[in-house]
Order: structure tokens, then C-alpha cells, then sequence
């Protein structure tokens, strides 16, 4: 069973799951332009932002709870840039003081409510120096989710496309063509999945046409569009 809601860490939204008796084995994280804290039963792992699908495995019986931050709202939490962690998943010790990973994981795993738990360990928490948040590159990846281009959102930032890379890198974990071609995945899954035609589909997110759609999704999902929504 899956639930989430908003978090009182600002940008970010508290997630559980617990995996039921059915569910167990192999599923698919879709790339999204986030980062999440992950505690599953005990451990406590950092999540990346990604650029391609990645097949996680779990047990039956397994529990998470998760934050997942907005694009460009983890670094400013975590206290890393970005692009140090895309891709990759990282224990918690690997990006904060291995004793306050221990701490926070012991205070979960004693927690009613490991969700709660997780919450309450990580508002305000940033145990060293790194990112702040940045209003700028949060309202370029705001006018990206909505479809507006690359261009378009340099300009209403005030800065050149090559600024504009330079300060995504640390905030998003990539340039803002690979952020927008991320965001326009979502936007393509949620409009597939609501039962819209593919062809519908393309031209609302933004593709070319529903070739181009097919390319983009298998590049980033590693399966066709039918199959993700099927």
C-alpha cells in the first residue's frame, strides 16, 4: 500500500509503503527531477535525481518511508550538491556525519509512525555547510513542468542558457534540457494514464509528434509508453 502527502519540510512530500503479500520483486523508479530520503526497514538511503529508469527489487513485508524533494529543493536539505549524487543511491552516512545517519535511523525504527519520524528528523536539518534553495532556479523548474522552453525560462531568470546549465547542475543534478525532458515524461504519463490517446498525448506534452514521444519515453523509461501504463 502506497499513501503520500505534503510534508511540513518545505518542498518536499512524505511517502509510505508498505509492500503487500503480491507485490514483492522487481518495479520500476521513473526519472522525475527529485531526490528523496528513504528509510526501509532500518537503513536510511539517499536517492539521486535520475536520468534513466532504475529497477529496484523489494521483498514482500518491506517498509518505506520516504521523502521526496521538489526539483531543486534536496540540496538546499541535504546540504550536497545535486549533480554529486545523480544517478547514484548512497547511504545517508555517505552524505552526513555517520552519527547522526545512526541516530536518525535508530529514532525511526523506535517511531509508531517511521513516516512522522522521518519527517521530524529532517525539518531544518542540515548537519554542514552546502546549498541554500534557489527561488530562481525553483521558478525555472516550475515554468519547465508547465512546457515552457529552455530559452524561455533563461530569460525570465535573468540569466544566460549557459548560467542558467552552470546553476542547475548543483540544484537539479543536470542542465535544464535534461531537467524539461524529464518533466515532459511526467506530463506524458499523466495524461496516458487518465486514458488519453497517445497521439493526444504527444502534442499536449510537447513532443514532435507520437514517434518522437515513442523514442523519448523508451529513453528514459526503458520500456514502451503501453507498457508503463498498461
Amino acid at each position: 500500500m502506497y499513501q503520500e502527502r505534503l510534508s511540513r519540510v518545505a518542498g518536499a512530500v512524505l511517502w509510505t509503503r508498505t509492500v503487500g503479500a503480491a507485490e514483492g520483486g522487481p518495479y520500476r523508479v521513473l526519472p522525475d527531477g527529485c531526490m528523496d530520503v528513504i528509510w526501509r526497514d532500518g537503513e536510511l538511503i539517499v536517492t539521486g535525481p535520475d536520468t534513466r529508469a532504475h529497477v529496484a527489487r523489494t521483498p514482500a513485508g518491506a517498509r518505506f518511508a520516504g521523502l521526496r524533494f521538489a526539483p531543486g529543493r534536496g540540496p538546499a536539505v541535504l546540504g550536497v550538491p545535486a549533480n554529486e549524487l545523480r544517478d547514484l543511491r548512497v547511504p545517508l552516512d555517505a552524505v552526513w556525519p555517520g552519527a547522526t545517519a545512526r541516530r536518525i535511523a535508530e529514532r525511526i525504527g523506535d517511531a509508531a509512525d517511521p513516516g512522522r519520524a522521518l519527517e521530524d528528523a529532517l525539518t531544518g536539518a542540515v548537519p554542514g555547510p552546502g546549498p541554500g534553495a534557489d527561488p530562481l532556479l525553483a521558478a525555472t523548474a516550475s515554468r519547465l513542468a508547465s512546457g515552457g522552453s529552455v530559452a524561455a525560462a533563461a530569460r525570465a531568470a535573468g540569466l544566460g542558457e549557459r548560467q542558467l546549465h552552470r546553476r542547475s547542475l548543483a540544484a537539479f543534478g543536470y542542465g535544464p534540457k535534461t531537467l524539461a525532458r524529464v518533466l515532459r515524461l511526467q506530463r506524458a504519463l499523466e495524461l496516458a494514464r487518465r486514458g488519453t490517446p497517445f497521439a493526444e498525448v504527444a502534442a499536449a506534452a510537447g513532443y514532435a509528434d507520437q514517434a518522437h514521444l515513442a523514442r523519448d519515453v523508451k529513453a528514459l523509461a526503458g520500456v514502451p509508453l503501453g507498457e508503463l501504463v498498461g
